[in-house]
């Protein structure tokens, strides 16, 4: 009967180094979050994204604090789309781990403060008085894939490129991939500042006195400042003539530009909901103080009625609709959703 006790205690005993050893264990487990249910289910589509995305960190406090940031945009993008009252989605996409600083000092570029230089002969679509009432230029093959700025502030090289692409397409029949590494590289003697950001008609400008650009595949993009290369920029594969500009602040002259070829647009994507985009119309009151160089490539009407700018981004085809936007169209701003019509040009053949 003396042995019970000892025996019971003994049992006792080693339940409770069992579970002061899952207690050590818990609590080192990553960012100790493991314990509760909704961090719980936060950390594994953490971890998810980060397989997703590849994503690795330097160490587990940087992980931390990545962590931190997705959650607060997780959780703003859950609780946008809970709404349910939009004409849009939101996503959690490859940029769901950055602030939004973070994210306007790598992933834009336009020089809203520089001024740029004034297109030639004047707006040649003003007299146009009939347009069709949906445009899709990449149906017409004027369009080339969606590319990818990566982390380089070179949104102003691409819009330019896309819309030189278009109009060479329409001149010439064939759709060739430029190169926006040559712009990036090359053209830094102005107020184009390669990852730094730049303006698309400056890019116009540069273009013509460069002789044209290179395909893609000869001048390939990198995503950094590089030097200026002479090999790969000869031959250039492309020209163009000249550039206009849209008149300012004037949707309707917009349309007219579009329904005849590929048009650079400048935006503003300060907003997180312009970030995390996924699908629908952008119906987001998201500002003038555009930022951001992209392509208008169309224009159309849902089956609702809203109106809307088809663009071309260049952050990927894993964002938005297949890496496009649908911007809503005809809004009472004078500027334009997102200042869309306040800097609008295009090259000419």
């Amino acid at each position: 009967m003396g042995r019970i006790p000892a025996a019971a205690f003994t049992v006792k005993q080693c339940l409770l180094v069992l579970a002061a050893v899952f207690a050590v264990i818990s609590s080192a487990a990553w960012g100790d979050k493991q314990s509760d249910p909704e961090s719980t289910s936060m950390a594994e589509r953490y971890d998810q994204w980060m397989v997703q995305h590849g994503r690795v960190y330097s160490d587990d406090a940087e992980k931390q604090r990545r962590f931190d940031i997705f959650k607060s945009n997780v959780e703003l993008i859950d609780s946008f789309n809970a709404a349910g009252k939009h004409k849009y989605s939101l996503g959690v996409n490859q940029f769901a781990d950055m602030t939004t600083e973070e994210f306007k000092a790598s992933h834009t570029g336009f020089k809203n403060t520089v001024t740029r230089p004034i297109g030639k002969g004047g707006f040649r679509y003003e007299n146009v008085s009939a347009t069709p009432a949906s445009v899709d230029w990449r149906a017409e093959g004027a369009v080339t894939p969606v590319k990818d700025q990566e982390m380089c502030e070179s949104g102003w090289a691409f819009s330019a490129v896309a819309a030189m692409e278009g109009i060479t397409q329409l001149t010439s029949g064939q759709l060739i991939s430029l190169s926006e590494q040559e712009l990036v590289d090359c053209d830094v003697n102005g107020e184009d500042y390669g990852c730094n950001g730049g303006v698309m008609d400056n890019a116009f400008v540069f273009i013509i006195n460069n002789g044209g650009l290179a395909t893609d595949v000869n001048y390939p993009y990198k995503g950094i400042d590089w030097t200026c290369s002479e090999e790969k920029s000869s031959p250039s594969a492309a020209t163009i003539s000249g550039f206009e500009d849209v008149p300012v602040d004037d949707e309707a002259a917009l349309r007219k530009a579009v329904a005849h070829q590929p048009v650079s647009v400048a935006i503003d994507v300060s907003g997180s909901e312009f970030r995390f985009y996924e699908g629908g119309i952008f119906t987001r009151d998201c500002g003038t103080d555009v930022d951001h160089g992209v392509t208008a490539v169309g224009y159309g009407e849902a089956s609702d009625g809203s109106k809307y700018w088809l663009v071309k981004n260049s952050w990927g085809a894993g964002w938005g609709e297949q890496g496009y936007i649908r911007m809503e169209r005809d809004v009472d701003a004078k500027e334009g959703l997102c200042g869309i019509a306040m800097r609008a040009s295009y090259p000419t053949a």
